[in-house]
């Protein structure tokens, strides 16, 4: 008995009723690999009506929340983590890696101390940032506190976390495809400001795998495409977090983190994120 490319051989022995027997359940045997093997239908985007393609592309995003954590990952208010930040040189060739404590007080306050000495910080609220050196506690240029709000726009985690809501956001339900050996499917998000985030989700976990922001540079009006990939996945007080994070800007990488220690919602303080803070930190260790 041949069904479509698989041949399924019947040996029925004589007894009739077990002739009968044998024919019954081969018959069942065919119907189930039927199923098994039917191809998935996965849906056309291009067959979608708008209104059913973002249906579809929001359904899939909050799978990704869910997967995240729920209500964990939404309600955190906190992160600080142990990491190994990499360096590249122009090339784009590894340079070397640089131990980070890490500190996020969410929405908008980033707070990264280089080396076990903590003798270089850079602190960021909102679009104000400063930065403590050897030389001492200095304002950060106005365009880096733009470019930290701009690289929030960018991010997934700030999309998922915070801007579902907002006004203006397109959703397109992108088809599914391979990548990286994977079985991902695809989510479009457009901003009113024309940034374009093509999101690949694991089909199966449902966690993301990468995301590429497309926007134009509002200087030199260039177009940009930012990557970040995502990969080693661990819940951390119920929230999923990849312990691998890397980077690149016009196929060129620049960004790569190795977590090693990370815990959520363990109270970080908000003078932690403050000018003050700095000063406070540059009395204790002054030139050493």
């Amino acid at each position: 008995m041949r069904f479509g490319s698989l041949t399924l051989r019947i040996f029925t022995p004589k007894n009739p009723g077990l002739r009968l027997t044998t024919f019954l359940l081969a018959a069942v045997a065919v119907g189930l690999l039927g199923q098994s093997f039917a191809p998935a239908r996965a849906q056309n985007p291009d067959t979608l009506m708008p209104e059913q393609s973002t249906a579809r592309a929001k359904q899939i995003l909050q799978e990704t929340v869910d997967a995240l954590g729920g209500a964990a990952y939404l309600d955190a208010r906190d992160r600080e983590a142990t990491a190994r930040l990499s360096s590249f040189m122009h090339s784009g060739d590894l340079g070397g890696f640089t131990v980070v404590h890490d500190l996020w007080r969410y929405p908008d306050k980033h707070r990264t101390e280089y080396y076990k000495k903590e003798n270089v910080i850079d602190v960021y609220n909102g679009k104000q940032a400063w930065t403590m050196d050897r030389a001492g506690v200095h304002d950060l240029p106005e365009d880096a506190g733009v470019e930290f709000q701009e690289s929030l726009r960018r991010s997934l985690d700030f999309l998922l976390r915070y801007r579902m809501k907002e006004e203006g956001l397109t959703f397109r339900y992108a088809g599914n495809e391979i990548v990286d050996l994977r079985p991902v499917v695809f989510v479009d998000v457009t901003d009113k400001a024309q940034r374009t985030m093509r999101i690949a989700i694991d089909r199966m976990t449902h966690l993301p795998v990468r995301s590429t922001v497309s926007w134009r540079d509002p200087a030199t009006h260039d177009h940009m495409d930012e990557t970040t990939v995502f990969s080693n996945w661990h819940a951390i007080n119920g929230v999923q977090i990849p312990f691998q994070t890397t980077r690149e800007r016009n196929g060129r990488k620049f960004y790569q983190l190795f977590l090693d220690e990370c815990k959520y919602n363990s109270g970080l303080a908000d003078a932690l994120f403050t000018r003050e803070s700095l000063e406070a930190r540059w009395k204790q260790i002054g030139k050493k």
